[in-house]
């Protein structure tokens, strides 16, 4: 990792205190049926602190949030590999990775994949970005993004498609929960002053 891995570490153990508190909260209030769903998911905000993370690839070698110190990063996460409306987000993120690389800001995605479901979506699809297998969905969770959600009318815990910019400093500086596969590459483009670039290749 490196000096600047390990500075980044400190700082997010140093700064952590806050939002461990609130994702305590989240973990131990009780939930009962006169309750919004999803109220006991924690919800990141701009200036906190990303949680750290060491995660495998499909290649089975690790990768952790501290390998991008010093340079912003886009996570994005997502709930099954090879599913319709995830391949169509990954291809989107694809299409659009020269842009996004252009402007300094590489792009990982996170699934409950095992490494060699990722390799095959990779080769499927052609995807040229980080692909990272979180099976335990500790990361998710301590994102925001696993958790209560709706699905077909019923309240279940699944995966939230969802989608952070971490900044240098290693902080949330956006974040996009509970998004649609469909057109929300073009959305991340545009909040971030990106231009698209799919339509040139």
């Amino acid at each position: 990792m490196g000096e600047h891995g390990e500075k980044l570490n400190a700082l997010l153990q140093s700064r952590h205190a806050p939002l461990q508190s609130r994702y305590d909260e989240a973990m131990t209030t009780s939930s009962s049926s006169d309750k919004e769903y999803g109220q006991n998911n924690i919800r990141l905000e701009a200036g906190d602190p990303a949680p750290a993370f060491t995660l495998f690839n499909d290649a089975e070698e690790q990768v952790s949030l501290s390998d991008y110190a010093g340079k912003p990063v886009l996570i994005y996460f997502y709930p099954r590999a090879n599913t319709p409306g995830c391949t169509t987000e990954a291809c989107d993120f694809r299409d659009e990775s020269a842009a996004l690389n252009n402007a300094g800001i590489p792009v990982v995605g996170i699934s409950p994949d095992k490494p060699a479901k990722l390799a095959k979506f990779r080769e499927d699809h052609g995807l040229n970005f980080t692909l990272l297998s979180d099976p335990d969905k500790e990361t998710m969770t301590a994102f925001g993004a696993f958790g209560e959600k709706k699905n077909y009318g019923k309240i279940v815990q699944g995966v939230i498609r969802s989608t952070f910019l971490v900044n240098a400093d290693g902080e949330i500086e956006k974040a996009w929960y509970n998004v649609r596969a469909k057109g929300h590459v073009q959305r991340v483009l545009r909040d971030l002053g990106v231009e698209s670039q799919a339509s040139e290749s």
